[in-house]
């Protein structure tokens, strides 16, 4: 079996990840704070992966980073940067695929707090970045630990985004699920089975890692 799309993967799902933490912050304390009558578009925009087929948002990021196209071309010419068919795009698909997995957790931990927090906070004379970063976001553990794992989780299964705009080039955008399916193409259910099989343990070791620390399980184990 190649491990290479094992590890490009993993690779994928961690950078991913970790921009998605970076990105959806700020989001999700938008979201959750602010009263703007446009608040509704963009938790709509936000939340359209959910139900949009990946093929569709996979099929739009191809055109619109072809260089034949504006955005494409650009990119080419003054960045030199293709986002179709490499590791880049597929990273950029990941992030806007995986984008309301790390938002609603997120926004949620902050829906569900105390206002009282806040505003002690600024009473006692704290910004909104410090009062952000100090006092809400160490409330809201449980909630960012959820979102890190089920960005983390998703961007492993992905199959439609990063197929359509990476392609199925070895050891560059051939990430697991494509090998699963080039090795059911192929009829070779052996190797396909292993994929499949590492690809179950990981994912719902993890998850139940987070159900485990979340439902305070890990705590009564070691009393």
């Amino acid at each position: 079996m190649d491990w290479q799309p094992l590890l490009l993967t993993f690779k994928l799902a961690l950078i991913t990840t970790i921009l998605l933490l970076i990105i959806s912050i700020p989001i999700a304390y938008w979201l959750a704070y602010t009263k703007s009558r446009i608040k509704p578009v963009f938790e709509t925009l936000v939340s359209m992966p959910l139900v949009l087929p990946p093929t569709v948002l996979g099929f739009y990021l191809l055109v619109a980073f072809s260089p034949a196209n504006t955005v494409g071309s650009w990119l080419d010419e003054h960045l030199g940067l293709r986002l179709i068919f490499s590791f880049e795009g597929l990273v950029f698909a990941s992030v806007l695929y995986s984008l309301p997995f790390m938002v609603h957790p997120i926004q949620a931990g902050f829906s569900n707090l105390a206002s009282s927090l806040t505003e002690a906070s600024h009473v006692l004379g704290k910004s909104k970045i410090t009062t952000l970063f100090k006092v809400l976001l160490p409330n809201i553990k449980p909630s960012l630990l959820t979102g890190i794992v089920l960005a983390f989780a998703h961007t492993i299964g992905e199959f439609g985004v990063v197929l359509m705009i990476g392609g199925n080039m070895p050891g560059k955008t051939k990430v697991a699920s494509i090998a699963i399916y080039d090795e059911v193409e192929a009829l070779n259910y052996n190797a396909a089975n292993w994929y499949s099989l590492i690809l179950f343990a990981i994912t719902f070791s993890i998850l139940l890692l987070v159900y485990l620390v979340n439902g305070g399980y890990l705590k009564k184990f070691w009393k």
